[in-house]
């Protein structure tokens, strides 16, 4: 056996030219050009009737804005914009401009290679093995994208992040929200802090973060905090339903701000509350007999079931099962809600799955986070994950909520005749 065990792999720097990429990267700066072209002659057949003081065209190419190059997944693209004179002006003296909106001014980087940055960094790549890692992703010409970038990248987000939680929010009417507070390992700078965050859905069945903020041990005033500052910028009708865990601070914070706001507890984070205070052998056991409580098709069968779990676990895990009782109400309350909704409103799900990707980065940094890196991260990755949330389901159903249409069982009941 040889003692010489290490594999020798090439370098971003000695990678060969690749024919495919290369006969690629010809294509897209043709397909580049034709599509430029294109969009300068419907932009100028749109000003056709503009019209100089000799009767001619106002609008005609001149030529040619300087060569740049774009960097984009498959390398560097070399681009020309056409450029337009304008030969007359408008009543006011300004003249008609033409900018690309497929290559608008001063683009050096496509929009894929710009979202790629922040997740190579947020997925864990350090900042000094920026440039290995891009070089082999995009090719070894990736200047312009080293570590100083993540540096300026991480400043714009706390800005972005500080214009997003200021923004107006009195364009729509949110049905439902969701709330949960994370804690990550590594800490923050102060361990009492977690960050909170709040998704709505509004009356058309869309998804979208309407709040993020760091808070102390997600307390009462944090969350009434958040809560506030949502009511501030315009969330001045209460939400119809509320869904979270079972964290006290939110709750009471909830009851202050918008009090009518119906409570329904998080199925996922109350079997794993409760499992957790029972031996790990009837794990899977007691799993199955909570889930016989929230997968049945009605309220009543669903309190046969709540019962047969108590009976069944009370006298050996008296803890545990009082877990589960103490939010006995509040646990079947989605059963009053359109039944097309409740795989929706009995869980955080939309939060979790986001907050599983923060954890994982923060795996990997080393020492404390500070507050702004922190909430950065939180905001950006939120950001990026609501791209592909997908709507409610029975969106035509939420108007009938909006007007409290009565639901049991999740059945639309329908009113008596006068």
């Amino acid at each position: 056996m040889t003692k010489n065990t290490v594999i020798d792999f090439a370098k971003p720097s000695d990678f060969s030219p690749d024919p495919l990429t290369d006969l690629l990267r010809a294509g897209a700066q043709e397909l580049l050009a034709t599509a430029v072209r294109a969009e300068v002659s419907e932009f100028m057949g749109g000003h056709a009737h503009l019209l100089d003081d000799e009767g001619r065209q106002r609008l005609v190419r001149h030529g040619f804005l300087p060569e740049r190059e774009v960097m984009t997944g498959i390398g560097k693209v070399a681009v020309q914009v056409p450029r337009v004179r304008d030969r007359g002006e408008n009543p006011d003296g300004s003249k008609v401009r033409f900018n690309s909106s497929l290559v608008p001014p001063y683009l050096r980087k496509a929009k894929s290679v710009e979202e790629l940055l922040p997740w190579l960094y947020l997925k864990g790549i350090s900042t000094g093995d920026f440039s290995e890692a891009l070089a082999s992703l995009v090719g070894p010409d990736a200047d312009g994208l080293s570590a100083s970038t993540i540096t300026r990248l991480k400043s714009t987000w706390w800005e972005e992040y500080e214009a997003w939680r200021k923004r107006d929010l009195t364009a729509k009417r949110y049905v439902y929200i969701w709330a949960d507070g994370v804690y990550f390992n590594p800490r923050l700078d102060d361990d009492r802090q977690c960050m909170l965050v709040i998704i709505g859905a509004d009356e058309y069945g869309d998804k979208d973060v309407l709040g993020i903020m760091d808070g102390f041990r997600e307390n009462a005033d944090s969350w009434r905090d958040l809560l506030r500052s949502l009511q501030k910028r315009g969330l001045t009708i209460a939400p119809d339903l509320a869904c979270g865990d079972g964290a006290l601070g939110f709750w009471t914070a909830l009851r202050d701000v918008y009090p009518t706001t119906k409570e329904q507890r998080c199925w996922v984070h109350k079997m794993a509350n409760i499992t957790g205070a029972m031996p790990k052998p009837l794990h899977e056991k007691a799993k199955a007999g909570l889930q016989d409580i929230w997968m049945v098709a009605t309220k009543k069968e669903a309190v046969v079931a709540f019962d047969l779990f108590v009976e069944t676990y009370g006298v050996k895990y008296e803890r545990a099962v009082k877990k589960l009782t103490k939010d006995r109400n509040v646990l079947l309350t989605f059963y009053d809600f359109p039944a097309e909704h409740w795989k929706h409103i009995r869980t955080t799900n939309p939060i979790e799955s986001v907050f599983a990707t923060v954890r994982n980065r923060t795996r990997k940094t080393k020492g404390c986070l500070s507050r702004k890196t922190a909430l950065s991260m939180v905001f950006k990755l939120m950001m990026s994950a609501k791209k592909k949330w997908r709507k409610l389901s029975g969106t035509n159903r939420l108007p009938e909520v909006i007007q409290g249409v009565e639901f049991k069982d999740g059945i639309k009941q329908l009113q008596n005749a006068a």
